[in-house]
């Protein structure tokens, strides 16, 4: 399990997550959950993972190197963050169509979810959760902020605190203080963090 979040403001985004993998108790890993593409300039699209490790994994590639059959369909091309929302559906129902069948057969979840955020050059900021089916919802005013992993105990900072109008910096803290929340709570959330405002 993993905790990460995405948070919508007036003047950019905060985005944060932790590192602690687990299959098990005497299976504990430090795996990145904050993945950044980037043309300096032109774009920086973020993507925040929670889920099955190996199928995490697999989407990414895929987002960077092309989606199977489709070298040129990757995050360094598309032309919206609504494609790279979609894109990322995209990829994760390829990655789950050929691992479900042989995951199902050993007994493992290969579920996973993602936040996309980012600017495209030209365009404006997005920030969209994708769901283990693939399908997804963008932050608004009203839910300014798109939580993945284990939400519920980082949430409740959130919801009491967090509006489209606070500072980035302020947005950062609250965003820290929900990743230690959760830390504090749940054994399987933990450090290191990353934070990128």
């Amino acid at each position: 399990m993993t905790y990460c979040l995405g948070m919508l403001l007036n003047d950019g985004l905060v985005f944060a997550g932790d590192s602690r993998t687990n299959a098990g108790v005497d299976s504990i890993s430090t795996y990145r959950k904050l993945h950044i593409f980037e043309r300096p300039g032109e774009r920086m699209i973020v993507v925040l993972s929670a889920g099955n490790l190996a199928t995490t994994q697999s989407v990414l590639s895929q987002l960077e190197e092309g989606l199977e059959g489709e070298p040129e369909a990757n995050l360094f091309a598309v032309e919206t963050m609504y494609g790279a929302a979609k894109m990322t559906g995209m990829a994760l129902r390829n990655v789950t169509d050929t691992d479900s069948p042989y995951a199902l057969a050993q007994d493992t979840d290969v579920s996973a979810s993602f936040i996309v955020g980012g600017q495209i050059l030209g365009r404006r900021m997005r920030l969209f959760q994708v769901y283990s089916a693939g399908n997804f919802i963008e932050a608004t005013d009203d839910t300014p902020y798109l939580q993945i992993g284990e939400t519920k105990y980082g949430k409740p900072i959130l919801a009491r605190v967090m509006d489209t109008g606070m500072g980035l910096m302020d947005a950062a803290k609250c965003a820290i203080v929900s990743l230690d929340s959760t830390i504090r709570s749940n054994i399987s959330v933990a450090p290191p963090l990353d934070i990128l405002v």
